[in-house]
């Protein structure tokens, strides 16, 4: 997945890029230019690339007080919002008729916005599944509770989903994974630096504490049970890097067997609460959680998981709660973990929660308005141009056999493109909502979304679903469907037209920093594990999976000696899949490039030749800058490296940029012509 933001955006795409061929035109303006005006002379290449190409604006652009980060996405996104925002406010006045797409999304934003009835409201707009957890009496209870909570989409110790089989991708089965923590990660309750301590301090002794006295539960004892209780399942969580393995996170299982691993638990009669019916087999990713989980309902009394209950119920909607509730979660989520010093304003939050539930709802009626039909084939063409390139590569191999070529060909040819916005839109019938309460209506969006998920066990699987929607500004690869994902937004240079945007840049930006990347992760460490059909299942040779290891193992080597903050390194393990990527988008983006008119024409803009011209857009795609407290976060939760080591390190990989930039040896970016990465 390519993660430039955590913010949604969606696009306009009155300022994307072009991905026909486009006329060179070497009179661009330099303010116009999107790379030249980005520039940081004072910088060379060859000691920081991606400060010399993107430090010009990142000393005009600080960081705004409400983000822990400010980039090229952040600014597509304030243009981008005010025009969802006006979509919602038509819809607000419209008097739509009831249960129709404009209805929703107007009473939506509605209930969002009617901060007096949600002051009013306060911790009783969540009142149901409260007197639910108030009427605890037995650990039975316990878990019929928070198989509902589940439902609802509280986050408990009960990690259950509907998701296609690893190893027969036709079959949609049920799966469970680790769940039932508040803080990031299991190294949040472990790691003893001064930077995480300070964070699990503030957590335990302040911040689980505050919500629960704001919520009617002003017990200290409580407010240590439950991060007692999330330390002991924390304890057989795995890290970062052991869920990166997927064979030892598959196991699969009769409903029999689970219930003998959890003697506590009767899953025949708890899989009911969770609405799920006549299931004979799941999947269970992680089994020592599930271990201790039934550990643990003994180990603790019911009072304390009543208590651990409410936590997560309080935690999981404070947002949409009083004004209370809300600033103590923005307090510890955005300040103490993020950086940010002050909130987005509330109607942008409103805006990123509806469309965190019913992001197609609102893209249908987006792209209605704002992405014409025919911008899909640009997109789709570049697709077919990367995988022409990609095809070239792996032909030319000199570390594969024919044998695993002939099957890595017939993969890469299986791929499947979703471009721009889906060709089946969901169905949002039976999702009510209403201006009654704000919480109510994120409450029913999200048993909509559970509800929609756990239908789909045991029917065939449905390709035209879309897992993102069109004004998302990220791009994914599914490696059980074998496809990559590519909305509209994903495709947008802020503040520049179309006619703009040459094909260097478009080529650095969309062809190597997306679409190759995407692509590329159907042959990463993780990736290349799935054959065409994308089933879990072993088609390379020994001696050629032996020889990916090792070129895999040398990027892993380089990212772990990038020393990031403090102590706090890149984990080369955890980042392997993404940096894979990176480096494989790169080199096949540089490729496809060279088969355009203005690379073979060679002529400059702005005094930068075509080549030089697609790093630099392909460093514009990580165009930004961020907090120390969410870099650090990154770190121990992302399986992402910093944006600018995704400049940096791979363009040390790729024998080009030294040439385009006369990088030389003894320069900070050089690394030896022996020691540089080549995989793809």
């Amino acid at each position: 997945m390519k993660i430039k933001t955590n913010l949604f955006i969606a696009s306009g795409l009155l300022s994307a890029v072009l991905l026909t061929s486009v006329p060179v035109k070497a009179q661009l303006k330099k303010a116009n230019d999107p790379v030249y005006q980005n520039l940081d002379p004072s910088v060379k290449p060859g000691d920081n690339f991606f400060m010399y190409a993107n430090g010009g604006w990142i000393k005009k652009n600080p960081i705004p007080n409400a983000y822990s980060s400010w980039g090229i996405g952040n600014v597509v996104g304030e243009d981008l919002r005010e025009r969802l925002r006006k979509i919602n406010e038509d819809a607000e006045k419209a008097n739509a008729p009831k249960g129709s797409n404009t209805q929703k999304i107007g009473d939506f934003y509605y209930s969002g916005m009617d901060t007096l009835t949600i002051e009013k409201l306060g911790i009783n707009a969540i009142k149901t599944p409260l007197n639910r957890i108030d009427q605890i009496k037995s650990k039975q209870d316990v878990l019929d509770v928070a198989a509902y909570l589940t439902t609802i989409g509280a986050r408990t110790f009960i990690g259950s989903g509907v998701g296609q089989d690893a190893k027969n991708s036709v079959k949609m089965v049920l799966q469970f994974r680790q769940s039932g923590l508040g803080l990031p990660n299991r190294d949040y309750y472990y790691k003893t630096d001064a930077r995480t301590t300070r964070i699990r301090n503030d957590y335990a002794q302040q911040h689980i504490p505050t919500m629960l006295k704001l919520s009617g539960l002003n017990d200290a004892t409580a407010a240590n049970a439950v991060f007692t209780i999330e330390k002991a399942l924390a304890d057989s969580s795995r890290n970062l890097v052991a869920l990166r393995d997927p064979y030892k996170n598959y196991h699969k299982m009769p409903v029999a067997k689970l219930n003998r691993l959890t003697p506590n638990i009767n899953w025949v009669n708890l899989l009911p609460k969770l609405g799920l019916n006549a299931v004979d087999s799941v999947i269970v990713g992680q089994p020592e959680y599930y271990v201790e989980l039934d550990k643990a309902l003994t180990q603790f009394s019911v009072a304390d998981w009543k208590a651990y209950l409410r936590w997560k119920l309080v935690s999981s909607y404070a947002s949409y709660l009083s004004k209370d509730f809300e600033q103590e979660n923005f307090r510890f989520t955005g300040t103490v973990l993020s950086g940010r010093k002050e909130q987005l304003p509330r109607w942008k939050r409103v805006l990123d929660t509806e469309n965190g539930l019913m992001g197609e709802l609102l893209g249908q009626l987006f792209v209605k308005e704002y992405f014409p039909a025919a911008s899909k084939k640009r997109y789709v063409d570049m697709v077919e141009a990367i995988r022409a390139a990609y095809r070239e590569h792996i032909e030319k191999l000199d570390w594969m056999s024919p044998e695993t070529k002939q099957k890595a060909l017939a993969k890469l040819n299986a791929i499947h493109p979703k471009v721009g916005y889906p060709d089946q839109w969901k169905d949002f019938f039976a999702l009510q909502v209403s201006r009654t309460s704000y919480a109510e209506n994120v409450l029913n969006g999200r048993h909509w979304q559970y509800e929609e998920n756990i239908h789909k066990l045991g029917k065939p699987v449905n390709h035209a679903e879309w897992n993102m929607t069109p004004q998302t500004y990220n791009a994914n690869y599914s490696p059980s469907n074998n496809e990559i994902t590519l909305p509209a937004a994903q495709f947008m240079i802020p503040g520049v037209k179309d006619a703009d945007v040459d094909d260097a840049v478009a080529y650095g930006y969309v062809a190597a920093s997306t679409i190759g990347h995407e692509i590329t992760h159907g042959f990463d460490d993780q990736g290349r594990q799935y054959d065409a059909k994308g089933n879990l299942k072993a088609w390379w040779t020994p001696v050629d999976s032996a020889k990916f290891t090792q070129r895999a193992q040398m990027l892993v080597d380089q990212f772990n000696g990038y020393k990031v903050l403090d102590s706090l390194h890149v984990n080369g393990k955890a980042t392997l899949g993404e940096n894979i990527a990176d480096l494989g988008g790169i080199v096949l983006g540089l490729d496809a490039f060279k088969k355009t008119a203005q690379y073979k024409e060679g002529k400059t803009i702005n005094g930068l030749t075509p080549v030089q011209r697609f790093f630099l857009g392909y460093a514009l795609g990580w165009l930004g800058h961020t907090r120390d407290e969410a870099l650090a976060n990154q770190i121990l939760t992302d399986v992402h490296s910093p944006g600018y080591l995704r400049v940096n390190a791979p363009f040390s990989d790729v024998d080009e940029f030294y040439t385009a930039f006369g990088i030389k040896k003894g320069d900070p970016m050089w690394i030896d012509p022996d020691k540089r990465v080549k995989i793809w």
